[in-house]
């Protein structure tokens, strides 16, 4: 193995190997993978779907009276019925330290306390996207990839739906066709050009880091620590650098899909960016995706003349209609990407359903209410029990359904966010 660790995985600049966090993976279990990649088996992938304010309380929740199997999918879910035995509906979970009801997604896969860290406003931890990215990203061309819609109300702070291990935000596109080009478009700078570009940032890289190691000494504990973090930072630039450098040379993959129309906006956006997620996974591009799904154009495309904020803010009339309204064309657009998860096939005869778990929620309920986050799960690649309406204790960690997709996924987390324990009744 010793032959395998090369100058991505250490940063010789300092005065002394500094291991990267994610050592562990990059090591035994890059090989492991490797293994099971050998062995034809289809790897698993994880995609997070977040809306900004939340569903309509009196249409989208199934009754909580009625579960397990033997439910029936509300109004707002209605257009999943084809899948109702490839999906999970889960209630009664929520992120303990929420307190901003204009924040859909921000914490929403973190589950952290924004004031964890004394003397700031604004902290968060790592996504659970990124943890499966730093698990099962190792071999793909990128680790992760973060969509947004063109127009982010209700969602709250952040470059995306991903924030790293130091609770930085992780940045994303928002044009389709910009996706498209870094997905499936070759590079038409020369391959000696890209190569020195990258020798030249890893030449900057070692200046700062010597730089910085000549003033480590005798500085104070609130100085050693953003020190720290900075040292992370360029540990983490490195670490994108590598990944560059390994596929320098390795075509793109060739497109399963046309390049799209520019200017896509609502729900044309949406359709198209489910059509990127599948093939960015069925190319193995990459194995872990966030995307924060549209609220303003969503409306507007669907004819509604309110905006998504008050449009929240719904009372019997036709805001609620309106609202009611988005809630079925999310479902109906859930349901055509599950519809195309199923029907593309792997290597092996199976389908990418059988191999991706997509969660499908929010941090916000409904209105401005921050309990009972609506939560919808579907897909096979992390062992979940599909085909039911599962009502958890008031107030269950969300994290605790985020730890167990970890787990069916074979990343053996010991907790995540807020996470108290797995939810048995989600494992199949």
């Amino acid at each position: 193995m010793r032959n395998q660790f090369n100058r991505r995985h250490f940063l010789r600049g300092t005065g002394a190997l500094i291991a990267l966090p994610t050592l562990e993976s990059i090591g035994f279990r890059q090989f492991a993978s490797a293994s099971v990649a050998k062995q034809g088996i289809p790897p698993k992938r994880a995609v997070f779907l977040g809306t900004g304010f939340g569903m309509t309380k009196e249409t989208w929740f199934p009754d909580t009276g009625k579960t397990g199997s033997d439910y029936e999918l509300s109004e707002g879910l209605s257009p999943l019925a084809r899948h109702k035995s490839d999906i999970t509906v889960v209630q009664g979970c929520s992120n303990q330290f929420a307190n901003e009801a204009h924040w859909g997604s921000t914490f929403w896969l973190t589950g952290a306390n924004r004031y964890s860290l004394p003397g700031q406003n604004m902290a968060n931890s790592i996504s659970v996207d990124q943890v499966v990215a730093q698990q099962l990203g190792q071999e793909t061309r990128f680790s992760s990839i973060q969509l947004n819609s063109s127009e982010l109300q209700g969602h709250g702070p952040g470059l995306s739906m991903a924030w790293d291990q130091r609770g930085k935000p992780v940045a994303g596109q928002n044009d389709p066709l910009q996706v498209f080009h870094k997905l499936f478009s070759a590079d038409d700078m020369p391959l000696a050009q890209r190569q020195a570009a990258i020798a030249e940032n890893r030449s900057v890289l070692d200046a700062v880091l010597t730089e910085a190691k000549r003033v480590q000494r005798g500085l104070s504990k609130t100085d050693t620590d953003k020190l720290d973090e900075y040292f992370q930072g360029i540990r983490d630039i490195e670490t994108r650098l590598g990944k560059d450098e390994d596929w320098l040379d390795v075509p793109k993959a060739k497109a399963p899909l046309d390049e799209p129309t520019p200017g896509l906006k609502g729900k044309f956006e949406m359709e198209i960016m489910y059509e990127l997620i599948v093939a960015a996974l069925q190319t193995d591009n990459t194995r872990a995706l966030t995307y924060r799904l549209p609220a303003n154009t969503l409306l507007q495309s669907l004819e509604v003349k309110h905006s998504a904020h008050n449009v929240s803010h719904y009372s019997p009339g036709d805001r609620m209609e309106a609202s009611k309204a988005r809630d079925k064309a999310h479902s109906q657009m859930l349901a055509g990407l599950i519809d195309k998860l199923k029907a593309t096939k792997e290597a092996d005869g199976s389908s990418l359903f059988d191999h991706t778990t997509v969660a499908f929620g929010s941090n916000i309920s409904s209105i401005h209410y921050l309990t009972n986050c609506p939560t919808v799960l579907a897909g096979r690649g992390a062992n979940l029990k599909l085909g039911q309406h599962l009502v958890l204790p008031k107030d269950t960690p969300l994290c605790n359904v985020w730890l167990t997709m970890l787990h069916g996924m074979g990343i053996k987390a010991e907790r995540h966010g807020d996470s108290s324990e797995i939810v048995k009744e989600l494992q199949a």
